[in-house]
C-alpha cells in the first residue's frame, strides 16, 4: 500500500529553470525512506510538494487514493506534518505553547485548546523526552532540545506521514543519533510513515528502509541502502571517490570519504 504516489512530477521556480524534471516514485505506508542529493538536486523543494506548500507545473501527487490538490488545508494537516530545517522563532512562546500550535488542525475554530488537545499536546512531549521543559521558553533551548520540540508540534497534529528537512542540520553527533533514534522508534512502534531529507549518507543507510537519490532534479536512483548506496553512484551524484563496506555493529552500508593524499 502506498501513502504518497509521486507521478511524473516537474517544477520550476521563476527562473523557469526546472529544479524538478519528471520524478516518478512511490512511498510505501509504514516505511522510513531517506532523499539524497547533493546541493540544489530539488530535495527540499521535493518535500515542499508533498506538503502542498508548492503545487507542481506538470504531474500528479497522491496521498492515499486521492489527489493532494484535492485536500483542504486543515483536511492536509491531519494527514501529513512537516517540520523544515529551520524552525526558528523569534518569540519566547513556551514550549507548550509551541506543540499546541500542532493542534490547530483539530480545534475547529474554537479560540482555546480543549483538555484533549492539551493532553495530546503533553502525550506528544512525553514521546519525544521532552515532557521536562514543557513551561520552558522555546527560545532557552539547545539545537537538540528545540527539535525535539518542532517533531511534538508536527506529532501533535496526529498524522500519518511526518516530512523532515534536514532533522539533523546543526546538531552534534550524539543529538544527531538522538533525533534519529527517536524518528525510527515512532517509525517501528506506531507505523508512522516518514520522508526525511538528509546529507548524511550514513545516517540514511543506517536507519533508512529505502533511499531516494536526485541528482540536478532527476531520479537517478531509488531502492535499499545496498542497492542505492554503491561507490559508483555516489561518485556519478556527488563527483566525491568513496569507499563502501559494512557497518561491523549494524552491517548497513558504511560510506567513508578516500584521503585526498
Amino acid at each position: 500500500m502506498y501513502a504518497l504516489s509521486i507521478d511524473n512530477v516537474s517544477f520550476s521556480y521563476a527562473n523557469d529553470v526546472a529544479t524538478l524534471r519528471e520524478i516518478s516514485f512511490q512511498v510505501h505506508t509504514g516505511e522510513f525512506l531517506s532523499i539524497l542529493g547533493p546541493n540544489g538536486s530539488g530535495k527540499t523543494t521535493l518535500l515542499r510538494l508533498l506538503d502542498r506548500i508548492l503545487l507542481p507545473h506538470a504531474g500528479t501527487i497522491t496521498l492515499g487514493q486521492r489527489n493532494l490538490a484535492l485536500f483542504t488545508r486543515s483536511e492536509l494537516a491531519k494527514q501529513i506534518a512537516f517540520v523544515p530545517q529551520d524552525s526558528g522563532t523569534q518569540f519566547p512562546f513556551t514550549v507548550m505553547e509551541i506543540v499546541l500550535m500542532g493542534r490547530a488542525p483539530h480545534t475547529r475554530g474554537a479560540m482555546f485548546e480543549s483538555a484533549r488537545d492539551r493532553a495530546i499536546a503533553l502525550e506528544m512531549l512525553e514521546t519525544t523526552d521532552a515532557a521536562h521543559l514543557a513551561n520552558h521558553p522555546i527560545t532557552n533551548l539547545s539545537g537538540g532540545e528545540r527539535q525535539r520540540v518542532f517533531i511534538a508540534r508536527a506529532l501533535a497534529q496526529q498524522p500519518n506521514v511526518l516530512l523532515l528537512d534536514e532533522p539533523n542540520a546543526h546538531l552534534d553527533i550524539a543529538h544527531q543519533l538522538e533525533i534519529f533514534d527517536l524518528i525510527k522508534r515512532l517509525n517501528v512502534q506506531t507505523g508512522l510513515t516518514v520522508v526525511s531529507v538528509s546529507h548524511d549518507l550514513n545516517l540514511a543507510a543506517a536507519y533508512s528502509d529505502r533511499v531516494a537519490l536526485l541528482v540536478c532534479g532527476k531520479l537517478v536512483a531509488l531502492g535499499t541502502p545496498d542497492d542505492v548506496l554503491t561507490e559508483q553512484n555516489i561518485f556519478d551524484a556527488f563527483r566525491a571517490k568513496v569507499i563502501v563496506d559494512r557497518h561491523p555493529s549494524i552491517q548497513a552500508p558504511r560510506v567513508s570519504l578516500m584521503t585526498l593524499q
